[in-house]
């Protein structure tokens, strides 16, 4: 089984993506094949549908997502909504990457919860064609700290993440079977 993540949180120490690493850690616990898009990390131009400028970074994120067998987007909550840098990921790809794949949505917020941007993510993966998991991980206030070893804070934190991740992998396995 093969995972694309993206993290789409666009500080150096995003709590999202402190979330979405725990969840790549767990993962290959289970031997699941992981690829990690940090969109902090690797920039992506701002998308333009009059532009045909080749960008490797670009592709590896089309390649990532196209080799999946299932998605995860990660986000942090800004105004009630998901990050710009995400938004401008997801409008590089399309149905041709996302149809018949189960994705996972997932968020860290300042807030209690971040429920705005997650609803609105799950309408952009309809979208593009994409399923989505029956859960999703809205951490906010403390249940969002990480120790520095990558563990969730908190062991409700930890449960509810690896509830999430065993309902996406179930998903996985059972539209692979089909």
């Amino acid at each position: 089984m093969k995972i694309a993540i993206i993290a789409g949180g666009n500080r150096k120490d995003s709590s999202s993506t402190q979330m979405l690493r725990y969840m790549e850690k767990a993962l290959k616990e289970k031997e699941i094949q992981i690829t990690f898009v940090d969109l902090y990390q690797h920039q992506l131009p701002l998308y333009s549908p009059d532009s045909s400028e080749p960008s490797a970074q670009v592709d590896a994120l089309v390649q990532a997502v196209s080799d999946a067998d299932g998605i995860i987007l990660g986000t942090p909550e800004y105004h009630g909504s998901f990050s710009g840098v995400l938004k401008n990921a997801l409008d590089y790809l399309g149905a041709a990457q996302f149809e018949g794949k189960p994705v996972l949505v997932a968020n860290a917020s300042a807030g209690a919860v971040g429920v705005s941007s997650l609803t609105q993510l799950q309408t952009v993966v309809r979208n593009l064609h994409g399923i989505n998991c029956t859960e999703w991980v809205s951490l906010g206030g403390d249940n969002r700290n990480f120790a520095e070893d990558g563990q969730p804070a908190n062991d409700k934190t930890k449960q509810r993440i690896l509830y999430a991740l065993e309902h996406l992998t179930r998903l996985v396995k059972q539209l692979r079977l089909s």
